[in-house]
């Protein structure tokens, strides 16, 4: 099987950028409200079309709501997310699944550290690009695509976000 990009990779990409902005306005549960939303309603279908008796990244997005809503610890809801990172790994032979799954699980991971969020896009707009252009689609063109999906996350967190938030998450970007 050829190699396929997992993540994509220019931090610096203005629709990356554009998005990390309003993500530093928000607070580490805002954060992980939005994503869980956006993992649940954009990428979860891309891996369960493919993958429907796998309910490891769906668990995953379970946990992190219950963390959120303190029915559970960190140590608690790890093993879920750990399952979810698994099942990305063992998707390997599927781009678009493995990205959903891997962003899924990023996306969950926000509860140990806001930074995983970041993830979400770096994972889940390639898999929507995956998905809708179709993995022998040139890296330009996914791009595109993924850049637009950027887009439409950022527009998501606009609608979910806290207007002055007053306890934005410290994030420290080791990119």
């Amino acid at each position: 099987m050829p190699k396929y990009r997992k993540m994509l990779t220019d931090w610096n990409a203005p629709y990356l950028q554009s998005l990390i902005q309003v993500i530093e306005t928000q607070s580490k549960e805002s954060l992980i409200r939005w994503s869980a939303d956006y993992a649940e309603s954009r990428l979860l279908p891309i891996y369960e079309s493919r993958f429907p008796h796998d309910s490891r990244p769906r668990e995953a997005i379970v946990a992190a709501r219950s963390w959120l809503l303190k029915e559970v610890k960190l140590p608690q809801a790890k093993p879920a997310i750990l399952a979810c990172h698994e099942a990305a790994r063992e998707a390997e032979s599927d781009p678009a699944a493995q990205g959903a799954a891997r962003a899924i699980g990023q996306s969950a991971s926000t509860i140990h550290a806001p930074t995983h969020v970041a993830g979400l896009a770096l994972y889940g707009a390639l898999a929507v690009a995956y998905d809708t252009r179709g993995i022998n689609t040139p890296w330009a063109e996914l791009e595109q695509a993924a850049a637009m999906e950027c887009a439409q996350m950022e527009e998501a967190l606009r609608a979910a976000m806290v207007e002055n938030e007053p306890n934005p998450a410290k994030l420290n970007w080791k990119c």
